[in-house]
């Protein structure tokens, strides 16, 4: 049986403290630091050190190394007054990490300096509450609920791939969802267009979504272009003009090829960022373009299928489900754009085959004689839109 001051002795044999301004002159002068502040949340959020990362002490066995991937690294902990940091420093080096310190004091002292400090992004109790699943992911944290709250997404449709995006991203607390759709509600459209409901036929789309987004989750703005996607209004859609400004992020959920190209060339004029879906019966797929940073539409598509081997839902028909597998696809990869988190699909086209339940992944490579990313492009902003349909037909 130990006391607690003989804790504190064998601790202070085998774990290394570092002074608070030791801590401040390496922050100074960036010198490579993993900091890591182990109090518990309601701590964090009266503030903490800039730049640390937070781990609460009660979760250190578990997230240690997936957050703390590199046992080489050289990882600072601190708490309040360093005691807790002195024992998830031991922790630590019992799991095998090589360079670990502890702040003495802690994060008390370091505010009574004057050092720098920072304050999570301020939360409702009610935000805290509805997002709290975000929140405790370290990746995402009050700071990412924060970014998502202020995001723009727009929805390039509010029909089965639309649908099942638009309720998760508002589900996630994406602040403004702009959605394009010139439709009304059809009893046909319910097999899979789950956004609506019988009550809503003959309602226009972006009315219906509007509704059930706004009983989903009240923090959330729609802003509805109740238009047909055109190369007259690409430009003030997608700039937002007059409707709070540029989108962050494109769901496409076009089905049509005429629509997808003006939406490709857009996006690079723009700077927006796309997360692609389409559907096909039993099959679907899904890739991520980033403008200039990887293959466009175009690199992927030179030229559109002959409309016999292209036919429409409509005319094929469509697994309803299969439209929630691959919007979900989408709607997680607007999420980690506007997040900044993993690896998108960018370069990689996911496919995805219902029947066989089997999901693949293709290499996408950009082609540097492609007519609008290519090095030299033939298809410009100056020169204004094609006449997509046209270039279609041509097809």
């Amino acid at each position: 049986m130990k006391s607690y001051a003989e804790l504190i002795a064998a601790l202070r044999e085998v774990v290394t403290e570092v002074s608070l301004d030791e801590i401040k002159r390496r922050l100074d002068r960036k010198e490579p630091m993993v900091l890591v502040d182990v109090r518990e949340r309601e701590e964090h959020r009266a503030g903490f050190i800039p730049g640390a990362l937070s781990i609460p002490r009660s979760y250190l066995e578990l997230q240690a190394e997936r957050l703390l991937p590199d046992r080489d690294a050289p990882i600072v902990l601190y708490c309040a007054g360093g005691t807790r940091s002195a024992f998830a420093a031991k922790t630590l080096l019992e799991m095998g990490y090589r360079r670990v310190e502890t702040a003495s004091p802690g994060f008390v002292r370091w505010k009574e300096l004057g050092y720098p400090t920072e304050t999570p992004p301020e939360l409702t109790e009610a935000q805290r509450e509805r997002y709290g699943r975000h929140i405790v992911l370290p990746e995402v944290g009050a700071a990412g609920q924060a970014k998502l709250l202020k995001s723009r997404v727009l929805l390039l449709g509010a029909g089965g791939l639309g649908s099942p995006a638009a309720l998760y991203l508002a589900a996630a607390g994406v602040g403004t969802l702009g959605i394009v759709d010139a439709d009304v509600v059809d009893a046909s459209n319910l097999q899979r267009q789950i956004l609506h409901a019988t009550s809503r036929i003959g309602m226009p789309k972006v009315e219906s979504a509007a509704k059930a987004i706004a009983e989903l989750n009240p923090d959330v703005k729609v802003v509805a272009y109740q238009e047909r996607l055109t190369s007259a209004n690409v430009d003030r859609i997608f700039s937002g003009e007059g409707r709070g400004g540029p989108w962050d992020v494109v769901v496409d959920g076009c089905d049509n090829f005429p629509t997808r190209y003006l939406v490709n060339d857009a996006s690079l004029f723009h700077g927006i960022p796309v997360a692609h879906g389409s559907i096909f019966r039993f099959e679907g797929q899904a890739t991520t373009f980033r403008p200039h940073e990887g293959p466009c539409y175009r690199c992927m598509y030179p030229e559109p299928p002959p409309p016999h081997l292209a036919p429409s839902c409509q005319e094929a028909g469509v697994l309803g489900i299969l439209c929630g597998v691959i919007g979900t696809v989408q709607a997680t990869e607007a999420i980690k754009l506007l997040l900044g988190l993993g690896s998108t699909l960018a370069g990689r086209l996911l496919t995805y085959d219902s029947l066989g339940m089997k999901f693949r992944e293709l290499k996408v490579r950009r082609d540097p004689d492609c007519p609008i990313c290519g090095a030299n492009p033939t298809i410009t902003r100056e020169a204004g839109y094609l006449d997509y349909d046209g270039f279609c037909s041509l097809r």
